[in-house]
């Protein structure tokens, strides 16, 4: 099958999948009418988010019906998207490709699930599907497309100023057999990570409550909300400022950078974005929409990060680099790896300026959440 037939084949059967998951989702609930009640608006006069009222099923029903309306749908998306950036990239012999797709394409995701599927289901227009989703349910959109606007643009213009291939590739495009499989080697399990991380707000903005625990009690939940916007809010705040602060750095020196926020751990970028994906389950489960299936997002994209991409393969590619081309570099990695932990910070980070610049930020998020929420009722 040549390529372009492989791209038209993967397309059709997203087409299909899409079609088979809004019959099922039809089967498995009704909306009692466009715009009824979201239960973290309880008292609220206004209406939001459509009545799902899930059928009686049994628990193992009712995931597997999830999982099919939810992760299938998404399992298509992201490997069709990752065979076009899969052939953009053997076409420009830049793996780099692929990681432009990792916040556009769950951006994507999110839209489809709260927008796009919605709108199919109900009938409603997109806007009219937007206007029908709760507060949690619009923080939990507005945050995931914040954060990968956000990481899209900063990878985007990183590439784009760089003009080449991210040095992490470089023993990649040395492999003379590595494009006749990076298919099935890199880009297709890159998508599956994104299908499960997507989890963590698929459900949800689909299809609301159904299927989710019972709701956290009222003194616990205004708590947990609380918290999960602070983590979003400091998480997102640390991915950037770190990013800033390693660009800047890069302008005066040679060093490797080992001040702001790079004083807490080795990787703030990284964590940075695991508290920012943490934070979507908190949500949920402070305002009744949480599913188990909810978890496996923030999990999936950890595991990803310490153990497959983000701090294992950066530390590998900078060891490799430095013992040959900066050797000082390379001995300043060697004392910050014996002195700094790669991933989750020391408790003596807890008096570090730093970190409590970000719980201040992340206060001041919780702060402004109120105030907006307070705005637009």
């Amino acid at each position: 099958m040549t390529l372009t037939g492989s791209i038209g084949f993967l397309l059709d059967s997203y087409s299909s999948q899409v079609k088979s998951g809004s019959t099922q989702a039809a089967r498995i609930m009704e909306y009692g009418s466009k715009v009824p009640t979201d239960p973290a608006a309880a008292g609220s006069s206004r209406s939001r988010i459509p009545n799902i009222k899930p059928q009686v099923a049994s628990a193992t029903t009712n995931v597997l019906g999830l999982l099919h309306d939810n992760l299938l749908p998404s399992l298509n998306l992201h490997s069709s998207l990752a065979l076009l950036a899969y052939t953009v990239s053997r076409t420009t012999r830049r793996v780099e490709i692929k990681d432009w797709l990792w916040p556009s394409g769950m951006v994507l995701n999110a839209w489809y699930h709260g927008i796009i599927a919605r709108s199919w289901e109900t009938g409603l227009s997109y806007r009219e599907s937007l206007s029908t989703l709760g507060w949690t349910q619009k923080l939990l959109l507005g945050g995931v497309t914040v954060w990968g606007v956000r990481l899209f643009s900063r990878i985007a213009s990183r590439s784009i100023k760089r003009g080449k291939d991210d040095p992490r590739y470089d023993d990649m495009n040395q492999d003379t057999s590595f494009w006749n499989k990076a298919f099935f080697t890199v880009f297709l399990p890159e998508a599956v990570f994104q299908a499960l991380i997507s989890l963590s707000w698929s459900v949800a903005l689909q299809q609301g409550t159904i299927g989710s625990l019972e709701a956290t009690p009222p003194q616990y939940g205004g708590l947990l909300h609380g918290l999960a916007i602070g983590m979003y809010t400091a998480g997102l705040n640390m991915e950037a400022l770190a990013d800033q602060q390693i660009a800047e750095h890069k302008k005066k020196s040679d060093d490797l950078n080992r001040s702001g926020v790079w004083s807490i751990v080795r990787h703030p970028n990284y964590l940075g974005d695991a508290l920012v994906h943490f934070s979507f389950p908190l949500l949920l489960l402070a305002d009744g929409l949480f599913n188990p299936l909810s978890i496996v997002g923030p999990l999936a994209n950890y595991a990803f990060l310490r153990f497959i991409g983000g701090d294992k393969q950066n530390e590998e590619s900078q060891e490799q680099r430095y013992k040959t081309d900066a050797p000082k570099k390379y001995a300043q990695l060697e004392e910050w790896r014996a002195n700094k932990n790669s991933f989750w910070p020391s408790l003596r980070e807890v008096s570090n300026p730093w970190s409590l610049a970000l719980v201040g930020i992340g206060a001041v998020g919780v702060l402004a959440e109120r105030g907006l929420k307070r705005y637009l009722a």
